[in-house]
């Protein structure tokens, strides 16, 4: 598996638009300042704040994997390894790269969600407007730090910077602006697969079935199979995340005694547990950076899975808080910006200034908020709508 050094994603994606169910909600990697909306008790519009905390806190866990929990650049950030500066955390900041496996989960529960009722267009216009307009500034805004001349990152070139716009630098093999655009490209394929299967013909229940279980039983054979093109077609590797966080929707729309539906949720969880297991542990080595238990990696992948379905099955209901709706809303733009100009805030802060490492952490962190709140308050909140009306001006 790859991590994120680089969800949706995961990112984070998406955010809040609904007032009722079917109409478009928030996920992993795009975010709003309304909150996300599912089915209250007898079948009307309830927030789900909860599900907003949700994916802050799995922003928090890639931040801490980034900070603290793996070796490469961040080492050059400290001028030493965090193993160094975390000796008592960077065990567990290293467990911090699953949280987008949570944004993934999350991400299915809120397309499931915003897709149901929406036309091709609509849906199209809601996805491309929540991740493009905090996404190209970022991208512009990393490229203009690591440019100056006292930074020890280095920008790329014109050509890189302007295909990173498009967000399909990942599948054409060109240099990456954000590290964490590899979850974005897993989430547009997500998008793709639901639009053509699901949104294109018409949200059913029994459509949304279909492709649960097409999609589990494709991704298995493309993993069978070997071959490159369905691997990226069908990314067996995340497609349980996806597929189970539909299917929690499920549940959330259907009701509890759905055992179809919880199906596809314990077959995904089971799947998934086996691809975080097969990604992230190694026998203990010396010259690895940390070692991550099996035990603790299904754990959280378990704890995933089972919080989106407190959110789903209104166990968390009374996490009904304003705050939660303002950390969802940072979320994406939090995950765009945290991991590049992070490591040169750590830089500043740490080798420059002489800060401790955990204040820096800290401090690096909050900062890092800070500028999410700027890019939502004045990139996001005028952008989104101008960009979801010209694309679907019927709307």
């Amino acid at each position: 598996m790859t991590t994120t050094t680089s969800p949706a994603a995961g990112a984070p994606r998406t955010a809040p638009e609904g007032t009722a169910p079917g109409r478009p909600g928030a996920g992993p990697a795009a975010a709003r300042d309304t909150a996300i909306r599912g089915r209250g008790p007898r079948g009307g519009a309830a927030r789900l704040r909860a599900l907003d905390g949700l994916r802050l806190l799995a922003a928090l866990m890639v931040a801490a994997y980034h900070y603290g929990g793996r070796g490469g650049d961040v080492s050059r950030a400290w001028g030493d390894s965090p193993a160094h500066q975390f000796p008592a955390l960077s065990g567990a900041f290293a467990y911090g790269c699953l949280g987008v496996q949570i944004f993934f989960v999350i991400s299915g529960f809120v397309i499931c969600l915003s897709g149901w009722g929406r036309t091709l267009r609509s849906f199209v216009a809601s996805r491309v407007s929540r991740l493009y307009p905090a996404y190209w500034v970022a991208i512009l805004l990393v490229t203009a730090v690591f440019a100056l001349p006292w930074v020890a990152f280095k920008a790329l070139s014109p050509s890189e910077v302007l295909t990173n716009l498009t967000m399909l630098q990942y599948p054409l093999g060109v240099h990456r602006v954000l590290g964490v655009c590899w979850t974005l490209w897993a989430e547009m394929r997500f998008y793709v697969l639901f639009a053509l299967c699901v949104v294109l013909p018409g949200a059913t229940r029994g459509r949304v079935v279909l492709f649960c279980a097409g999609w589990t039983l494709a991704a298995a054979l493309a993993q069978s199979s070997h071959d490159p093109f369905l691997n990226t077609v069908l990314m067996p590797q995340y497609a349980p995340f996806f597929i189970g966080g539909v299917g929690l929707y499920l549940l959330h729309r259907f009701g509890r005694r759905d055992p179809v539906a919880w199906t596809i949720v314990l077959v995904s969880w089971l799947i998934g547990q086996h691809y975080a297991v097969a990604g992230l542990w190694h026998a203990p080595s010396a010259h690895a950076f940390s070692y991550r238990s099996t035990t603790v990696i299904i754990a959280i992948v378990t704890f995933g899975f089972a919080a989106v379905a407190a959110v789903a099955l209104g166990a968390l209901r009374w996490a009904n808080w304003r705050w939660l709706t303002v950390a969802g809303a940072l979320t994406y733009p939090f995950y765009l910006v945290h991991e590049h100009l992070g490591w040169v805030v750590i830089g500043v802060l740490h080798r420059d200034l002489g800060l401790p490492s955990y204040a820096t952490f800290l401090l690096t962190v909050g900062l890092m908020l800070l500028l999410a709140w700027v890019l939502h308050r004045w990139v996001e909140r005028p952008l989104t709508p101008r960009l979801r009306g010209a694309i679907d001006p019927r709307r």
